[in-house]
């Protein structure tokens, strides 16, 4: 009788209690820490590629730091939601106050990221100096810098005043020049300043990445320029943008069309203009940063609210992108279009 009474137990158990994982076997993660993310490349790639990431992509890894802001709400898909592909080397979404990732092609891929290195280089000025009318000495050094500078939106050509050896500069109009104009003068200047020279800069910007547990990057000088050995991803740059929205300075820059600087006497003046083209042309935008060198490519961060609330921002990444401007605006819109915050 008794054995009739455990045959009878053991048929109404839960048929999950015959298949007990063994000690150490792997987990799948929460749904919620991976609620949404896209990560398919086509609809046959494997379901389960961010399980194959280097390092963490939950949510808990970003969620100790106050710029995700907790919302309460978070993305979720659609029932008309369809995958999207921008041709990008490397790209990624996500959702700023979850940290949710909403899109996801190769997003960790270590690559070279030109001038959104200054994304973190903004970060660590707005850490370490507590007085942004702090005056800078402009150096050789600075004044050399290849590539866009102060005056010189490309290598050879310049439209305005360039920076003087001497000109004294604020910190403030050196931060400007650098988001804004994306002038690598005005990032060597700001790195020399804070740390000394551009190598104990980026041994204070690679501090910060370890910090924020960034685990594709390794910095070499604040502006970007190409050096052996400096790379980053597009999920990377998504979290130090996001990180970044704790300095409403930052974002109030990105999202002037113009502006101009001076040298703290006022013997100089300098036009800046913004390299964001997507600045006028998208009401959501809330501003970028964009990247070229011959090395990494064309990239492009930006940043961009639900054009429908106003609420709910995004930061989406390119890395590596000859289409970057297009694929740029049909992918955020694409995000608000396939995402609904609950």
């Amino acid at each position: 009788m008794n054995t009739i009474v455990i045959l009878i137990i053991i048929f109404f158990l839960p048929f999950q209690y015959f298949f007990i994982p063994a000690a150490g076997s792997p987990q799948k993660a929460p749904v919620s820490q991976v609620e949404g993310a896209s990560v398919q490349k086509e609809e046959n790639s494997a379901p389960q590629e961010e399980n194959s990431l280097k390092g963490s992509l939950k949510n808990a890894d970003v969620a100790e730091n106050e710029s995700y802001g907790g919302a309460g709400l978070v993305p979720q898909r659609k029932e008309s939601f369809y995958n999207t592909k921008v041709f990008a080397t490397s790209s990624v979404v996500i959702d700023v106050d979850s940290g949710t990732i909403l899109h996801y092609d190769n997003g960790r891929g270590e690559i070279p990221i030109a001038s959104l290195t200054k994304m973190m280089t903004a970060v660590i000025v707005m850490e370490k100096v507590k007085n942004l009318d702090e005056q800078v000495t402009i150096d050789e050094e600075a004044l050399m810098a290849d590539g866009t500078k102060v005056g010189c939106p490309q290598t050879g050509y310049c439209v305005d005043e360039r920076l003087h050896e001497g000109e004294k500069v604020t910190v403030k109009d050196l931060l400007t020049a650098m988001l804004l104009d994306s002038a690598n003068d005005a990032a060597v200047a700001l790195g020399k300043h804070i740390a000394g020279s551009q190598k104990g800069f980026a041994k204070l910007m690679n501090e910060k990445a370890k910090e924020l547990n960034l685990g594709d990057s390794n910095f070499c000088n604040p502006s970007g320029l190409d050096e052996e050995g400096c790379y980053s991803s597009a999920y990377d740059v998504a979290r130090i943008a996001a990180y970044s929205m704790r300095y409403d300075l930052i974002w109030k820059i990105m999202k002037m069309p113009e502006a101009q600087i001076g040298s703290c006497d006022g013997k100089y003046s300098h036009i800046l203009k913004n390299t964001d083209l997507l600045l006028g042309q998208m009401p959501n935008c809330i501003g970028g940063k964009t990247g070229f060198t011959y090395n990494a490519g064309k990239s492009l961060m930006m940043a961009a609210a639900d054009p429908e609330t106003g609420k709910h921002k995004v930061i989406a990444v390119i890395l590596n992108d000859n289409n970057r401007w297009t694929d740029m605006a049909s992918l955020v819109s694409w995000t608000f279009d396939n995402y609904e915050w609950k």
